[in-house]
């Protein structure tokens, strides 16, 4: 069983794990030694905080060890990844792989014989779904009757969030005027409509004033934010979506939860105020990375 995103996963299996999530948290001592003698290979394509500490931490205090591979420091850049795959996959009890490219990332589970976790591409970010999951729970509760709002550009997170609401019952409204063009699931999308619980709208005002969760990411991916060949696409996405920044006067009707899955582009996609805001969860979401990878990384290496 792998984790590339959730369209070969049911509503409860995510939950389950979410689940775990929390009861993880609430008793850490009590999965300290589950991985003893395991192992995690974990290799970065991308640039990473949140997933490296996150997966690394886990398996010590799951008492496991993981390994920490950089794409560029390893034969991954020379030799076929189904080869180098295969090999890797001998040594470990899971991957967890960071890449760039999403058809790269399905070679690699196919050449594997152990679980293989896709810690973030361009097309899904399942991970962080479900520690978004874990949190709007762990905040309210449940998860019956919830709405989130996601407004940014649609991109990896975007999808990932769609397809983990829409089957466990979280209802979604997307506002976004632009897709990341390499994020786009047309089939994801069409799942999710015939759910009936995701819907899109461009009017922000409107779909913030019943939300639960108020969510957005950055709008320009990391590896292109400083990047001189993007700078023309960065200005004409700033220039559209300033308009849709969450601050203070888009939120000063609402209660809503904000969240942001980081790194922050601070005064860009959010105001540097709506972080440190009551209503701001953005750092117990992060924190949230951690006890999550856990339940994930015990799902898959005992199933």
């Amino acid at each position: 069983m792998h984790l590339l995103h959730f369209k070969d996963w049911t509503g409860k299996q995510i939950m389950d794990v979410v689940d775990l999530s929390l009861e993880i948290k609430a008793n850490p001592q009590k999965y300290w030694k589950e991985l003893e003698a395991r192992s995690l290979a974990m290799i970065f394509q991308k640039t990473s905080t949140r997933t490296r500490v996150s997966f690394e931490v886990a398996m010590t205090e799951l008492g496991g060890h993981a390994v920490f591979l950089d794409w560029r420091a390893t034969n991954f850049t020379l030799a076929d990844i189904y080869d180098e795959t295969k090999y890797l996959s001998r040594n470990v009890d899971c991957i967890m792989a960071r890449l760039l490219r999403h058809e790269d990332l399905k070679v690699m589970a196919g050449a594997s014989r152990v679980p293989v976790i896709n810690g973030c591409d361009e097309k899904y970010h399942p991970c962080q779904a479900i520690a978004d999951l874990m949190t709007m729970k762990e905040v309210k509760g449940t998860l019956n009757g919830v709405k989130l709002v996601y407004i940014g550009v649609h991109n990896n997170v975007c999808n990932s969030l769609i397809e983990a609401c829409t089957k466990v019952g979280v209802k979604i409204t997307a506002v976004t005027p632009l897709i990341h063009e390499p994020a786009k699931d047309e089939e994801l999308i069409a799942e999710a409509k015939k759910t009936g619980l995701y819907t899109t709208t461009l009017d922000a005002e409107e779909a913030v004033k019943d939300a639960d969760f108020v969510y957005t990411d950055t709008w320009v991916d990391m590896e292109l934010f400083l990047d001189p060949k993007f700078a023309e696409e960065k200005r004409r996405r700033m220039n559209i979506m300033m308009p849709y920044q969450i601050n203070a006067e888009l939120l000063k009707d609402s209660q809503a939860y904000v969240m942001h899955d980081m790194p922050i582009h601070r005064d860009y996609e959010i105001s540097a105020e709506m972080i440190e805001d009551p209503r701001s969860i953005i750092y117990q979401q992060a924190e949230n990375r951690l006890h999550t990878a856990k339940a994930i990384l015990l799902t898959l290496i005992k199933k």
